[in-house]
């Protein structure tokens, strides 16, 4: 038996839902069922892989709330969803980067360029999502590893996995729309998630816990 863990880069597999729902004719796939997503890629590992768990690291945009009121409660009432299936959610955070000098200007509040002079960025979820990887490479936790992602970012970490316990299948799951061809070199049995597997794997509506809880998809979504 493979056992087998999937790690999830929420952001990186969010944008690629929303590219896949207008790639569907404005079909809804942000609602996704992650866990089920993965389950239906097992066949692609071995016919003995068997799902461990599923890690999902993301941040709450809680800076954008002004501007889109509601957006951080989607965000929980979807990793409410994602626990109830046993989804292990590692939650980063958001920082604020200095503000930036308008090349007009020379102002922070500059409507001439409509440059934006305030920016976040997320913050700790790459560490976090490569310590994990690590983690679980050196405690034989698991016998593969498949990093849902397209972000070379994590190029380093995998090749440091692969290097330190070579016997470990250590690869990647690329979001629609994600594929990066560098990534697919260090892990050559990576493979594609098709948009139409996001169609394919969303929760239904409403979703009810195991609490008896009714969480209703967002009208977003």
């Amino acid at each position: 038996m493979s056992r087998t863990v999937f790690i999830i880069d929420g952001f990186n597999l969010y944008h690629s839902t929303r590219t896949a729902s207008k790639h569907l004719g404005g079909q809804s796939t942000k609602w996704l069922d992650i866990r089920a997503l993965c389950e239906s890629y097992l066949y692609t590992i071995s016919k003995t892989a068997h799902l461990q768990d599923v890690y999902y690291f993301s941040a709450l945009a809680t800076h954008l709330e002004a501007s889109d009121p509601g957006k951080v409660k989607r965000h929980e009432e979807f990793i409410e969803c994602l626990k109830d299936t046993g989804v292990k959610v590692d939650l980063a955070r958001f920082k604020r980067k200095p503000d930036y000098r308008c090349f007009h200007c020379g102002n922070t509040d500059c409507g001439h360029c409509g440059q934006r002079l305030k920016q976040w960025e997320e913050k700790e979820t790459d560490v976090a999502v490569a310590a994990k990887l690590l983690e679980l490479v050196f405690t034989d936790a698991c016998d593969t590893v498949v990093l849902v992602t397209g972000d070379t970012d994590f190029a380093p970490a995998v090749k440091t996995a692969q290097g330190a316990s070579p016997q470990k299948d250590v690869r990647f799951a690329f979001p629609y729309n994600r594929v990066n061809n560098d990534l697919r070199k260090i892990a050559p049995k990576s493979f594609r998630i098709g948009k139409e597997s996001y169609a394919n794997h969303q929760f239904p509506d409403p979703y009810v816990l195991s609490s008896g809880e009714k969480i209703s998809k967002p009208s977003l979504w």
